[in-house]
């Protein structure tokens, strides 16, 4: 029963660094958990422990390991996180005013800042046209006239 317990405690071990590696979302975090749990309580079980004992060091492995899946849960979330976009490269897809028509720069009025901007197509654009930012290279935007459904109301 002891080589049980040793062979629980090692899967739960695998499982957990699975858990670290692969994307599974808690599963194999709290499978490692149990497993580990388990093979504590068997390997104490065999080597003549007590109850007391067998709930006293499960309870601390299970406290150990449910600490360290939070701590690989926490870090996954982080890096799952989508970045914040500042800046110029926020702008993409935001829809502007020409304020001056491009020839070959004009100035269009995105989120209250004016911009230099180039049309994306060779697109006639007029001064009070809607356009949507499609790219920024340095401090000029480049614009494409908006559909009616990027246009809010």
């Amino acid at each position: 029963m002891v080589l049980l317990g040793i062979a629980l405690l090692l899967t739960g071990a695998g499982l957990l660094i699975a858990e670290a590696h692969l994307p599974s979302y808690g599963a194999l975090g709290l499978g490692g958990v149990v497993a580990l749990v388990a093979g504590t309580a068997i390997a104490v079980d065999a080597s003549g422990g007590g109850t007391a004992l067998i709930v006293a060091v499960a309870a601390i492995v299970a406290l150990a390991s449910l600490a360290l899946v939070a701590v690989i849960a926490r870090a996954t979330i982080a890096a799952a996180r989508p970045r914040a976009l500042t800046g110029a490269e926020a702008l993409v897809g935001h829809v502007g005013v020409i304020r001056s028509a491009p020839a070959p720069l004009g100035q269009v009025f995105v989120d209250g800042a004016l911009w230099r901007a180039r049309p994306c197509m060779e697109d006639e654009l007029d001064v009070g046209d809607p356009v949507v930012v499609e790219r920024v290279q340095g401090l000029v935007l480049t614009v494409r006239r908006a559909e009616e459904w990027e246009i809010d109301p």
